[in-house]
């Protein structure tokens, strides 16, 4: 676990590293908006959460091997298109199951029999995504043997690298395993959150407007929203950690286990009791927030919490060791492609529906989706 740990820190996540694949995710995103440009000029609807998941999972394939696993809409690349369902068939497969209650967690003894048949679901889903990254790796490992490889300088090439180090701690498994937990994370949360975002901004066109207006005042009409503008986007980053609060893409923080017996607001929790952090409730606390089930970026001006896990008020990604290690990516990717999108286009609802009259209901799961997706007709800035 610390090996996996310490090879995510240095050779994925580390600032160095994501300045240096940056530009894996820059083709990504102009692929958006070239994609959403053509929208914009046949004046079409597009499904935002549908668009921004297809550059999510893009990204993080072309960040971490080098290809695309997703193709928006093009009825002749048939092919393709069917790659593409079957990889997200693979990943929300996965998600749907893990989110499925299961009697087997209050009933341990009914393990072995597995009644409603989700660890065999599971199973199948777990070993066709490994059987997928397993054909990735070993046809890098072919080029790269035979000379014909070139220098990808992905995450893949960087693991390649680490296994033929005298010392490494890992093997080929491992960095298998690793691949699959980490797109199967990553895709769906990152994706949820910028629908939630966009959702929330028609739905509060004022605060649409001001956004807007600071991308333009930073980087003109014209300009190019680079990746490392974030920092110079304080409304921008306002707005994304009111939507964490808001609309966590995991309402429950992956289960975790008490050590020791001990005693917790009046209970009293056993040794080794699965516990569930409940993101969603500690966002909507009365007693922390004001206002605290709308749109309210006035606690984000007024006090600098951050959502890194030091602020308990906050805490979308979890804290301490456990943390989740993809957030330097999924804060890089959410800022980015909401900039660029936010800054190149305007956004109206599809059918002629009012703010007002949006639905911002809750679908239960283990991200949290919207119950309506969310429809919308791009115009250009």
């Amino acid at each position: 676990w610390r090996s996996l740990r310490r090879a995510c820190a240095t050779k994925i996540f580390s600032p160095q590293q994501l300045d240096s694949t940056q530009f894996h995710r820059k083709r990504k995103v102009q692929d958006l908006l070239n994609y959403v440009q053509k929208c914009c000029e046949k004046g079409e609807a597009l499904d935002f959460g549908e668009v921004v998941l297809a550059t999510v999972m893009n990204s993080i394939s072309e960040t971490f091997i080098s290809m695309d696993l997703f193709h928006y809409c093009d009825p002749s690349n048939d092919d393709d298109n069917k790659k593409s369902r079957e990889f997200k068939e693979m990943v929300f497969g996965i998600m749907e199951e893990v989110g499925r209650p299961n009697v087997v967690d209050f009933f341990p003894f009914l393990k072995l029999f597995d009644p409603q048949g989700v660890r065999t679901r599971m199973r199948n889903h777990f070993e066709k995504l490994l059987a997928f990254f397993y054909e990735v790796m070993k046809e890098r490992m072919r080029l790269r043997a035979s000379g014909e490889s070139k220098e990808y300088k992905d995450v893949l090439d960087s693991f390649l690298d680490l296994l033929n180090e005298e010392n490494s701690q890992l093997c080929r498994h491992d960095v298998l395993h690793l691949f699959t937990d980490l797109f199967v994370a990553g895709i769906d949360t990152t994706s949820t959150t910028m629908e939630w975002a966009m959702a929330e901004l028609l739905h509060n066109p004022s605060k649409l407007a001001r956004l807007r207006k600071e991308l333009e005042q930073i980087h003109g009409k014209f300009g190019q929203i680079e990746e490392s503008d974030a920092s110079k986007l304080p409304y921008l980053r306002a707005v994304v950690k009111e939507i964490l609060r808001l609309h966590p893409s995991v309402p429950f923080l992956v289960p975790h286990k008490s050590k020791d017996d001990g005693e917790l607001g009046g209970f009293m929790v056993p040794k080794n009791a699965q516990i569930l952090v409940n993101v969603w409730s500690i966002g909507r606390n009365s007693s922390i927030w004001d206002n605290q089930i709308h749109l309210n970026l006035k606690d984000f001006w007024r006090v600098k919490l951050i959502s890194k896990g030091r602020d308990f008020e906050l805490v979308p990604f979890g804290a301490g060791r456990r943390i989740c290690p993809g957030l330097p990516l999924a804060s890089r990717s959410i800022h980015y492609i909401m900039a660029s999108l936010l800054h190149h286009f305007n956004f109206k609802l599809a059918d002629d529906l009012k703010p007002d009259d949006m639905d911002m209901s809750h679908k239960f799961g283990v991200t949290l989706h919207k119950a309506q997706p969310l429809r919308v007709v791009p115009i250009k800035a």
